[in-house]
């Protein structure tokens, strides 16, 4: 059926009508319209729709609301990785943050952003020619899962980005925009008196509700949460900021906030750290009255060249950092201090409390950490003890109220053997940990599944504690290897398995057998190898085979691998049993090699780049690492120690720096024929 001329014109006119609605609603809270009016114009543009289906569009605001259920949320990687921030608990933590800084900047003027650190779930979105293409949450940094069907039902998300006048309606190429999902204090309230009502378990808190929410298979009920966002940045943005119309991130967050995306009003520029933290601690009462929960304020260098020259960690940007408010304190008591044995053999105290509201949910347990911290503190089961949560998050036992105390109280004894499998316990010479050296003891094996199975190594869905607790007391499995024999007749008689969930588990656990090298040897579980160096290994190696012949000297060569760990690395691969557990999952057909093979020949060896620009072909993430699989290092500052600079489409500061310095340039052919030589 042809569409009328006229009626697609008015389609046109009423998705602008619509999105400019939306934009002064939730960017500017500045409505100009009824919600009654603003519900006609909607349910027009639907009734058209619906009659015309050839005339929706993805960027359609009738697409917010969406009908699909998902069966899983996939992967997807970031176009530039969400790095987490360092963190600053006190005055002196920030003043070291302004001196490091200073150093790096050398006597330049700083500017310094605050911000409010809202307290929900990091998200990603990326819009292409200015539609949203895809929103994903920031998983581990370097990729996430997609949740564009959730988001889109947030209304505060612009679907299609304001054309701007002021800059000849230049709307970038690809826009990554950063931003956190949230849920409002009064909406929280709501959902939990809902499902109190309803007899469903009850959300800690907004940010594990906004979280939840967000994470929805269906987006009819993500939709119903009323979640909402503000955006603080961006990760890739083609042409950068600099050439678009800014050059300090204050103005930035107000070019992002002309595009159509709702930024928080409480941005403030300080001249020095000194007013920064003056102005952080008006905060710490008046964040209570705010209408959503932060956990903090957030402190950017203000100039966009300044971020460039400070660069980043490994983990961190340099230019940035996160003020966390004073963890809620509360009163409770110890009622008992049990043990826990965990994959490395530790002995690992815990507090269970008599339970009590900390900034925000209940708590019941602490951990003690060793026996140190328990001598240290003076701990005693029966004690009424002040609790805090470290970092708003990790519960932590402060101080012992010893005006409390009335001779009931019982001193508590670290137990001489595994409470598992009485094996005598050790404790090795200058370290804290007592640790039980029976490497079949059954918890230190349960514990290992435990994390063999878990997100960042073999992750397998389905496979929680309980599950593996369930798979080990029905003599089904003895350890991680034994999973791949699973068959479903070994699990359809199960309590509360069906065929739908044994089925579902199967195909997650053969799922598995593909995961990445580096995520194997991070499930292995060697003592002090985390997901850093398992892929270091995993690089350096390209394969389990090479890594089970390597020895401690050819280790420490690797960088990040140290003494200690090279150590734990050998001993462990010089074990019968690890080595027949390796056999076991290689004959159950585990991907076993770099899914990117190392390039033996290394030809880049010693030489340092810094990428600029939008690559044509590829995304930055990719170009480094092609550069770190041929030996090659990836910083980001231009200096005379750079050997060459890759600019893409239009490159910012860093080409010019390179111009300035002599460093040689290459455009994105000329790279590629490198990588080729």
């Amino acid at each position: 059926m042809s569409v009328p001329k006229a009626l697609q014109q008015e389609v046109v006119v009423l998705r602008r009508q619509i999105e400019e609605h939306n934009y002064l609603y939730y960017g500017l809270d500045q409505p100009e319209i009824t919600d009654e009016q603003y519900d006609q114009l909607l349910r027009r543009l639907l009734q058209l729709e619906k009659q015309y289906p050839q005339l929706i569009t993805p960027d359609s605001p009738s697409q917010r609301v969406a009908g699909q259920v998902q069966s899983g949320l996939k992967s997807v990687q970031h176009l530039s990785p969400m790095l987490s921030l360092g963190n600053a608990f006190n005055r002196g933590e920030l003043l070291d943050f302004d001196r490091r800084v200073q150093a790096v900047l050398a006597g330049q003027v700083v500017e310094y952003v605050v911000e409010l650190k809202i307290d929900g779930l990091a998200v990603s979105l990326v819009y292409e020619a200015g539609i949203l293409k895809h929103g994903v949450t920031r998983g581990d940094g370097v990729a996430g899962e997609d949740i564009t069907l959730n988001l889109k039902t947030i209304g505060s998300i612009p679907l299609k980005l304001r054309q701007l006048v002021a800059v000849n309606n230049n709307i970038p190429a690809t826009l990554e925009v950063r931003g956190e999902i949230y849920m409002a204090k009064k909406v929280f309230e709501q959902l939990n008196t809902k499902r109190q009502e309803a007899k469903q378990p009850l959300f800690a808190n907004p940010r594990n509700a906004a979280a939840g929410s967000a994470r929805q298979l269906d987006a009819k009920i993500t939709a119903a949460r009323q979640l909402d966002i503000f955006i603080y940045g961006t990760g890739q943005l083609s042409p950068p900021a600099q050439t678009v119309v800014v050059n300090n991130h204050f103005d930035h967050l107000q070019y992002l906030k002309a595009l159509g995306f709702r930024v928080n009003a409480n941005i403030k520029v300080f001249k020095d750290i000194a007013a920064v933290i003056t102005y952080l601690e008006t905060w710490q009462n008046k964040r209570f009255d705010l209408p959503y929960s932060i956990d903090g304020l957030v402190i950017k260098v203000n100039s966009l060249q300044q971020q460039q020259q400070l660069g980043f960690t490994a983990k961190n940007p340099r230019w940035a950092i996160a003020y966390k408010f004073p963890a809620e304190k509360a009163i409770s008591k110890i009622e008992a201090i049990k043990i826990n044995v965990g994959r490395t053999g530790v002995l690992t105290p815990t507090a269970h409390l008599t339970p009590v509201t900390v900034a925000g949910s209940v708590v019941s347990r602490a951990v003690l950490h060793n026996e140190d911290i328990i001598k240290k503190k003076d701990l005693k089961i029966g004690d009424t003890v002040v609790i805090h949560k470290a970092g708003d998050i990790i519960p932590e036992v402060v101080a012992v109220l010893l005006d409390k105390r009335n001779s009931s109280e019982q001193d508590f004894k670290f137990p001489e053997k595994c409470p598992e499998c009485a094996t005598p316990v050790q404790r090795q010479e200058g370290e804290v940990a007592i640790r039980c050296s029976n490497t079949a003891c059954p918890a230190r094996n349960r514990e290992g599944i435990f994390h063999f199975v878990s997100r960042g190594a073999m992750d397998i869905e389905g496979l929680g504690p309980a599950v593996v607790t369930q798979l080990l007391q029905a003599g089904l499995i003895r350890d991680a290897a034994d999973l791949y024999s699973l068959k479903f007749d070994d699990l359809i008689n199960l309590e509360r398995w069906g065929d739908k969930s044994v089925q579902n588990l199967l195909a997650a656990i053969v799922a598995s057998k593909k995961r990445a090298l580096n995520q194997l040897v991070f499930a292995l579980g060697i003592r002090h190898v985390g997901q850093t160096a398992a892929k270091k290994l995993a690089e350096h190696y390209g394969s389990l085979s090479n890594l089970r012949q390597t020895n401690a000297t050819k280790l420490i060569t690797i960088p990040e691998i140290g003494d200690k760990m090279a150590v734990s690395i050998t001993d462990w691969f010089a074990q019968e049993n690890n080595n027949d557990f390796l056999d076991r999952l290689i004959a159950a057909g585990i991907n076993t090699n770099s899914i990117e093979v190392k390039n033996k020949q290394q030809k880049l060896a010693g030489l340092v780049f810094v990428l600029t620009g939008t690559l044509a072909n590829t995304n930055r993430l990719a170009a480094q690492e092609a550069i770190e699989n041929h030996g090659g290092r990836v910083i980001s500052n231009v200096s005379k120690k750079t050997s060459y600079v890759v600019a893409g489409k239009n490159p910012g500061s860093k080409y010019e720096k390179a111009q300035k310095l002599g460093v040689k340039i290459l455009n994105e052919e000329q790279f590629e024929k490198l990588l080729k030589l």
